[in-house]
């Protein structure tokens, strides 16, 4: 069974390589509160970084900042995932182009709408926290069936989104997500984010299946990073698709 988080699905195939190639547990295995620490740390290198970029980013720089870190920020998500880089230098970097984004784009939006990016924050976290709790009660359950419901969802969200996106760049039209922070929204917009909102929470019990089964399966210590940066794409992702529903309804 594979995550839905692009990130981590190669670590199933990674865990057997490694017990191919070595037939025995490397010197020091990849723990769970390994992962955790990891984790907290990149949170707040990004967290570090939005601020910075929050109040130092004004002016004609913004909109080049933001394009600038979006597009380097996505190479080296492919990079990191496609390469599985373990190096907490190439994958704190990314914290960091994410974090200029993150402030740049959530600066935006906090001057047409007070308050919205701590209620965003607030529920990033709740409903990641929520998920953890659900998972660790055995609530939800990694099935294969489960695992085959939220991966195809989230593969129909991100083509949905691309081809709305495509739409807004060729007849400025929105539809499925509104761009603008001013713009009247309809009832679609609010399913879709509803729904996009949901997948997204529901590929965290999948994601913390697949490091169960690698802290359980010996995985080195150095890949508790990989997973680390994995959950911060989740997390990232989870945080663009609340920031968007709350505009929706303060608007």
């Amino acid at each position: 069974m594979e995550s839905s988080n692009p990130v981590l699905t190669r670590l199933d195939e990674t865990a057997r390589v490694q017990r191919r190639v070595l037939g025995t547990a490397p010197a020091t295995e990849m723990t769970i509160d390994d992962v955790v620490v990891r984790t907290v740390g990149l949170l707040i290198l990004t967290g570090a970084t939005a601020a910075v970029s929050w109040v130092t980013l004004r002016g004609d720089w913004v909109g080049v900042a933001a394009v600038g870190t979006a597009l380097a920020g996505l190479v080296l998500a492919l990079v990191i995932s496609i390469r599985r880089i373990t190096n907490p230098l190439v994958i704190g970097l990314y914290a960091v182009l994410q974090g200029g984004l993150l402030g740049v784009a959530s600066r935006g939006f906090e001057m047409v709408y007070p308050g919205i990016v701590l209620q965003a924050v607030a529920g990033t976290f709740g409903v990641f926290l929520g998920m953890a709790v659900l998972y660790g009660l055995r609530v939800l359950r990694a099935t294969p069936r489960f695992a085959r419901l939220v991966v195809g969802a989230l593969i129909g969200i991100v083509a949905l989104s691309l081809v709305n996106f495509v739409i807004y760049l060729v007849s400025g039209r929105e539809t499925l997500e509104i761009y603008s922070t001013t713009s009247q929204v309809g009832w679609l917009p609010y399913v879709f984010a509803l729904v996009a909102i949901t997948v997204g929470a529901l590929t965290f019990v999948l994601d913390f299946d697949l490091i169960e089964r690698g802290a359980r399966d010996g995985l080195p210590t150095r890949f508790a990073w990989y997973c680390a940066f994995g959950l911060l794409v989740g997390l990232i992702f989870l945080y663009w698709q609340i920031l968007r529903l709350i505009s929706y309804i303060r608007r």
